[in-house]
């Protein structure tokens, strides 16, 4: 059973510990940003070193108190939100956010999880680099928190997830031990792969502390055009003419509905639209190329070679700097739209490639099928990752509907399962999941899963509840 994080912790910790790691607790580290998960009270904790966080770890090892990491906040699954358990120790790592080094030549830097990712890039491209993690909320999302969830963002494409881009961490495990893993090797086979087992463990292995990212060169020259597209057949199509003009050079494929462009226009007027009249689909590619090539003349060729083969009816190309960033403000504007209007369910999944078209075409039967529910499907087209998420009808709440939430997601999931998909693609299972996991996730690596945290975390005192129901 675990205890609450009393007084006789926090006068022990108080002795051992600096006075700057311990701050009021505040409502924005009790609650998950959707309000779907509370805390009632946490004991807040913001260490300054990995040897503070190694103290902490060891004196709620000893008295059996929960820890719950905290980075920025932005996850969307509730993992960084104790709701049912005692008081426990919110273990913030936000003053440990230093850049510890940078190497250029050798395309990596060493920073500490509570940086911020907005900071990491700009560190990056002061020496030449760029570390190409990119999503909406990198102003606030810490380093920590993306590997801990194995994030992904619009360049999975091109640059893989969290976990491609990091070659070591440093970490602190439940007994308090520190695991020691910032080389900078990109071959070390020595052993079992903790790093990539700490990576996507949401913080229920061991609290990550530092880590070894890889960095790769800035691209010489930088495009974007949003094409209108009849359907995501379409889409597909031309995603795979893109790769096959332009390899690698394709840093990102995004798939938006009109539904998301007139929840924008709704909520969010200012932000500029490219076509007068609002698509039915639109994609989004981004181009980033070596020295030699243009990508304005790519992104030409390209449109023209779709436009012959009928993939395509229209298209932008973005004529400078700027106006690339804007059509990413729209793309990034559209989950901010989502919120602003409320959305009844929301579904972060991946299937294979070739079968999106046939997910979207059968989610959206049944969903129709349930009620004139609005729905807004858009993502990462070129990964796989969709975001398909369902409102009210226009001039409806979403809490008339909220006793049709668990319907719609069950039916969804299931022919998520159906095609071999995943219900969690780049969110994380956090505590909103663990009951999808147990019901699509393969039994044997579920107990392989549940044998792991057993040998890791012997006590359960590692942000219980996330990714693996508590015992």
């Amino acid at each position: 059973m675990l205890n609450p994080a009393g007084t006789d912790l926090e006068e022990s910790l108080r002795a051992a510990l600096p006075a700057q790691s311990f701050r009021a607790i505040a409502p924005q580290y009790l609650e998950e940003l959707r309000g779907r998960f509370r805390c009632a009270d946490a004991l807040l904790l913001t260490p300054a070193t990995s040897e503070e966080v190694a103290e902490i770890l060891r004196q709620a090892h000893a008295r059996r108190v929960p820890v719950v990491p905290f980075g920025g906040g932005t996850g969307l699954v509730g993992g960084q939100v104790g709701e049912g358990l005692p008081r426990p120790i919110l273990l913030s790592l936000e003053r440990m956010n230093a850049i510890r080094s940078v190497h250029p030549e050798e395309n990596l830097m060493v920073v500490e999880a509570g940086a911020i990712l907005a900071n990491v890039q700009d560190a990056a491209e002061a020496a030449g680099r760029l570390f190409p993690i990119s999503l909406a909320s990198e102003g606030s999302a810490q380093i920590g928190g993306l590997l801990a969830t194995n994030a992904g963002g619009v360049n999975v494409l091109r640059y893989g997830n969290a976990r491609d881009l990091c070659l070591g961490v440093e970490a602190v495990l439940a007994d308090g031990s520190v695991l020691r893993g910032l080389k900078r090797l990109r071959k070390d086979n020595t052993g079992y792969d903790l790093r990539n087992l700490l990576i996507g463990s949401e913080g229920t292995l061991g609290v990550i502390t530092a880590a070894c990212l890889r960095l790769v060169p800035r691209p010489a020259s930088r495009g974007a055009a949003m094409m209108v597209v009849e359907n995501p057949e379409a889409a597909l199509a031309l995603l795979a003419l893109a790769q096959e003009r332009l390899a690698e050079g394709v840093s990102a494929f995004e798939l938006i509905h009109r539904t998301g462009l007139d929840f924008i226009e709704q909520k969010m007027p200012n932000v500029r639209q490219p076509f007068a009249a609002r698509p039915e689909w639109t994609v989004l590619v981004d181009l980033g190329l070596p020295g030699g090539l243009e990508a304005d003349a790519a992104l030409a060729a390209l449109f023209e070679a779709a436009l012959e083969a009928g993939l395509v009816s229209d298209g932008v190309i973005a004529s400078s700097e700027a106006q690339r960033g804007a059509f990413w403000t729209l793309r990034e504007s559209i989950p901010e739209a989502n919120r602003l209007i409320g959305a009844i369910t929301s579904h972060d999944i991946s299937v294979p490639i070739e079968t999106i078209p046939e997910f979207i075409a059968r989610a959206r039967a049944l969903v129709g099928e349930m009620g004139p529910f609005r729905i807004n499907c858009f993502g990462h087209l070129g990964d796989g990752n969709l975001h398909f998420n369902t409102y009210p009808p226009q001039g409806q709440d979403r809490e008339t509907y909220a006793g049709r939430r668990e319907e719609i997601s069950r039916r969804i999931h299931d022919l998520v399962a159906e095609l071999d998909g995943s219900v969690s693609a780049e969110h994380g299972i956090g505590r909103l999941k663990v009951g999808d996991l147990e019901r699509y996730g393969d039994p044997a690596r579920l107990a392989a899963m549940r044998a792991i945290k057993g040998a890791l975390d012997p006590l359960g005192i590692l942000n219980p509840g996330a990714v693996l129901r508590a015992p």
